[in-house]
């Protein structure tokens, strides 16, 4: 009689190299991201034909705006609970199908309040994608390239929003502001049947789920071929159980670490949306013509993609938790050279790049350390959380941002206030950092 043979998950894929289906996974995570922040993003671009057509004023086109962040919190919060019960991949697959047949719906508002419910009905489908594709994602990748994986698919977002720009531009004016929600809407629904049939569960969550071991078998043949026998056994490093994803997080041994990583991306997601929001408005206002204002976002947004890809080598090859902190406190420091030096376009487009570089860079640092901080029994509840906690600073940063302006704040005043959040998400990261629990724990 053949013995049974025990076989690691963790540790298979830790110490193994990353095979074909891990690099499939990665690539349907920085599609499906993709998918996600083109839906989010095309809202901006078409806003100024809604204004025109509908005759609606500013303060309607911000509730549109805020109502979706708000979806996007609520959707969050409630998904990371269903995804550690019900499986990773099956939430993201039903969050799909409904933002992508919502988007189709928004392609059919005829009058504010229908834009304002659907819209916030997209918000709360599209709220568990990011967080749960970068828990799945990270599921499968060894940890020596962990932080790196989840900056790349977080990259997609920055990528949706230039696709979005650029697709909007030629098809606005062509076809009418309804051809860029259709697209939208049609391009995840294809996605789902591809999705179904080849990106897998994450196998961690079903050696946890006890799921039945021909399910785990195929899986890991996928992964890592000849590495199991029809015998084998699947375990995981043992960890104490508990009664539910909710209170895993909210238990003694998480809640604090939880906290920190709550307020610091909220602070994090404030400072970063009011730039992003916010900077072309600023700098055309302090004297810059159109075409540099919107220059200069760019260079930020160009900053965030190259700072979220450094700075994950980084955390990957150093000590992933000072990382991201460190990030922060150079982003307050760039936030104070900013106040000082806006008037001068070469100055304010290098330290614009920089800002980007660290403080988008750090909010994709944070996404990866939550994707490990929590034991896998309530990982996706931990991710989904800290993604709803950001939506919120994202929502009050869009009326924080307007008051700014109606205040008569001019750059410097807007820039010096942003110190305060990002030195805090520094702050918050750093404490945790005294909490170290997971494979990044040093």
């Amino acid at each position: 009689m053949s013995a049974v043979l025990a076989i690691d998950v963790h540790a298979l894929i830790d110490r193994g190299p990353v095979g074909r289906l891990q690099k499939l996974v990665l690539l349907f995570g920085f599609c499906i991201i993709t998918l996600e922040g083109f839906d989010i993003s095309v809202m901006s671009f078409i806003a100024p034909v809604l204004k025109q057509q509908w005759q609606i004023g500013n303060h309607a086109l911000g509730a549109v705006l805020s109502v979706t962040q708000a979806g996007l919190a609520l959707g969050a919060l409630t998904a990371g609970p269903l995804a550690d019960r019900f499986g990773r991949k099956v939430v993201v697959l039903v969050s799909i199908v409904a933002f992508g047949l919502l988007t189709l719906a928004t392609a059919l508002a005829t009058d504010l309040g229908w834009l304002i419910l659907v819209r916030l009905l997209v918000g709360f489908a599209i709220g568990s994608v990011v967080p749960n594709t970068v828990t799945l994602v990270s599921e499968y990748m060894p940890e020596r390239i962990q932080a790196f994986s989840v900056a790349l698919i977080i990259c997609a977002v920055a990528l949706s929003g230039t696709c979005g720009g650029f697709l909007s531009a030629v098809m606005i004016p062509r076809f009418g502001w309804q051809s860029v929600l259709i697209l939208g809407g049609v391009l995840p629904l294809l996605l789902v049947p591809v999705l179904m049939m080849q990106l897998p569960e994450s196998v961690r969550f079903l050696v946890v789920r006890q799921a039945p071991a021909a399910r785990i078998h195929a899986i890991i043949d996928r992964m890592a071929p000849g590495a199991a026998t029809a015998q084998a056994v699947f375990v995981l490093p043992v960890e104490p159980a508990q009664p539910s994803a909710i209170r895993t997080v909210l238990s003694a041994k998480y809640r604090f670490g939880s906290l920190m990583l709550w307020t610091a991306y909220f602070a994090a997601l404030f400072a970063s949306n009011i730039l992003s929001g916010w900077l072309p408005t600023l700098m055309k206002e302090s004297g810059y013509s159109l075409s540099n204002a919107a220059t200069l976002a760019g260079i930020y947004q160009a900053g965030g993609v190259i700072g979220s890809l450094v700075l994950g080598w980084a955390m990957d090859r150093g000590n992933a938790h000072k990382v991201p902190p460190l990030a922060y406190f150079a982003s307050g420091a760039l936030l104070c050279g900013l106040s000082a030096s806006y008037h001068v376009f070469s100055l304010i487009a290098v330290q614009a790049f920089l800002l980007g570089f660290c403080l988008i860079g750090a909010i994709s640092g944070a996404n990866a350390l939550s994707a490990v901080f929590h034991p896998t029994a309530a990982r996706a509840t931990g991710s989904c959380w800290m993604h709803g906690a950001g939506r919120w600073g994202a929502l009050l940063s869009i009326l924080a941002g307007a008051q700014m302006l109606e205040l008569g704040w001019d750059a410097a005043d807007v820039f010096r206030s942003l110190i305060v959040p990002a030195v805090l998400a520094g702050l918050a990261l750093l404490a945790k950092s005294r909490h170290r629990l997971g494979p990044l724990a040093d």
